[in-house]
């Protein structure tokens, strides 16, 4: 008789703690409940598939409220290199709320696109419904379980669920553009995840484990012919998910797949897309490769400021005159935002401690929230998404000129957007308290080249009309009685009531900074 090829092949068995995977799992329910329901609605019905969508993230943003306190782990098991490769504590919980949140607003931003009721919805027929709210549901369930994985293998197949799904998002626009753009998004991504996958296998090479606690004690005690292996595959591996981010110099793809891509979706790529990269960076930097902390933390430092410094002053270049401009200025804005969020990852590095991740998940809420907002004021607008069409925009449309100059100021950092100068101000403190006094000198540089680009938008909403017609025109009617669809409002009510109450408020999202995440 063979004999068994281990002591206890019970102890294999694993169980499974449902409530923690709650959140990721009920997201990819809900993706398949839309792929099979379009099967069997009629042509007329098929609308309700997008609010099948909104109620199934509500129902993942729920599942998280058991999950508030202690952390809990699954997919464990025992060994020399034991662990588990699931973890909901406050880090996971803080990100899942970022990507099911911007998930379930994008949801109600693209209503209205995927009925072809949008000018920018790329063709009059609108998007099709079922496959659009497949891929958003599925994109979502990717990100939400980035944050919570604990091994490598989990993290890659994490963030390609949350990624690939964004290349068809992209190219459902059926207009030339968006095919261009899916293109360029999968080409460049791909190239990316390539590099990636060959960092982690020099990784697993020289630790032995694709736990992430396990990388950080293997590399730390890993033979001296294997350091240079292993420094080559960290390096490979932060190349990964600095595309993902959007960092400098892997940020070229973000103007043109914004441009192309329907805008609910290139509004879903900047903030759940970017948290997805994020999310990932933060782990494998603060956890795995905790052993080259200083090492990464300069890198990182560099990128930071080459990102910011790189998307801020682009953004400052956008004319007014033309077309997709307002999209091409928050695509470039999107860049320097990211470049303030690595700020605090660089600080996690010379600290030797997670603690300034608080400071990033803290501004990562509140970019999220500020920046979906300012796409669905952009998509309400229509037109040919010149910044010149926004011009006299509170005499035709008030409650959104009022909107988008609240987001605006907020990213700015500007009262009466006090949120956005909160998140600012911690991120600036976690560079200083880490000792790069260089790059807080930098982000303070960006912030006031930020505010040139930012406030020269917002003035345009409250200055005289170039005339009757003007951008409303091309929009096919005027602004001032275009019925605001139901969902569209929804969306924008909710960022603008969210973002005005963390104004008031801003405790409810800035006491991450100081509690523990792992």
């Amino acid at each position: 008789m063979t004999p068994l090829a281990v002591a206890d092949p019970g102890g294999l068995i694993q169980s499974v703690d449902w409530v923690a995977v709650a959140p990721p799992l009920i997201a990819a329910l809900a993706a398949l409940a839309v792929l099979v329901a379009d099967l069997f609605l009629p042509e007329a019905r098929k609308r309700l598939l997008g609010w099948l969508s909104a109620a199934g993230l509500l129902a993942a943003l729920a599942a998280l409220i058991p999950l508030v306190g202690d952390a809990r782990s699954t997919f464990c098991f025992t060994g020399p290199a034991g662990g588990c490769s699931y973890t909901a504590d406050h880090f996971a919980l803080a990100f899942q709320l970022l990507a099911l949140g911007g998930a379930l607003l994008t949801v109600l931003l693209s209503l209205h696109t995927v009925d072809g009721a949008a000018p920018n919805s790329g063709s009059a027929a609108g998007l099709p419904g079922g496959e659009y709210w497949f891929l958003l549901l599925s994109s979502a369930c990717g990100a939400a379980l980035l944050p919570a994985a604990r091994d490598l293998a989990t993290l890659v197949i994490a963030l390609e669920v949350a990624t690939l799904p964004g290349f068809a998002l992209v190219g459902l626009r059926r207009d030339g553009r968006g095919a261009e753009s899916a293109l360029k998004f999968f080409l460049s991504s791909v190239t990316a995840t390539a590099v990636m996958l060959l960092g982690v296998s020099f990784v697993y090479a020289a630790a032995g484990t694709v736990q992430l606690q396990g990388i950080a004690d293997g590399l730390a005690h890993a033979p001296g012919q294997l350091k240079p292996l292993a420094e080559a595959g960290a390096v490979l591996t932060l190349v990964g998910f600095a595309f993902k981010t959007a960092a400098v110099p892997f940020h070229f793809w973000v103007p043109d797949t914004y441009v192309g891509a329907p805008l609910p979706v290139a509004g879903y790529l900047s903030v759940v897309g970017k948290a997805a990269g994020l999310s990932g960076l933060a782990l494998v930097t603060t956890l795995a490769f905790r052993p080259y902390g200083h090492t990464w933390g300069l890198v990182l430092a560099v990128l930071a400021a080459l990102t910011m410094t790189a998307g801020n002053t682009a953004a400052l270049r956008q004319r007014a005159d033309t077309p997709h401009g307002a999209v091409r200025l928050l695509a470039w804005s999107s860049v320097g935002q990211a470049g303030y969020l690595l700020v605090p990852l660089a600080a996690a590095g010379y600290a030797d401690s997670a603690e300034p991740l608080g400071a990033t998940v803290a501004y990562a809420l509140i970019y999220g929230l500020v920046n979906l907002g300012a796409f669905g004021v952009v998509a309400l607008v229509g037109g040919s998404g010149r910044l010149d069409g926004f011009r006299g925009l509170a005499g035709r449309n008030r409650w959104a000129a009022f909107a988008l100059a609240f987001f605006l100021l907020c990213l700015a950092g500007l009262p009466p957007g006090v949120v956005g100068l909160f998140g600012k101000v911690v991120v600036f403190r976690s560079a200083v308290d880490a000792g790069l006094g260089w790059l807080a000198v930098v982000m303070a540089v960006n912030v006031v080249i930020a505010l040139a680009y930012y406030l020269k938008w917002t003035a345009l909403l409250f200055a005289p009309s170039a005339g009757e017609a003007g951008e409303a025109g091309e929009a096919g009617e005027p602004a001032a009685t275009r019925r605001t669809p139901a969902g569209l409002g929804a969306a924008l009510g909710l960022a603008a009531a969210g973002a005005a109450v963390l104004s008031v408020a801003p405790q409810l999202v800035l006491r991450v900074v100081s509690g523990s995440l792992f």
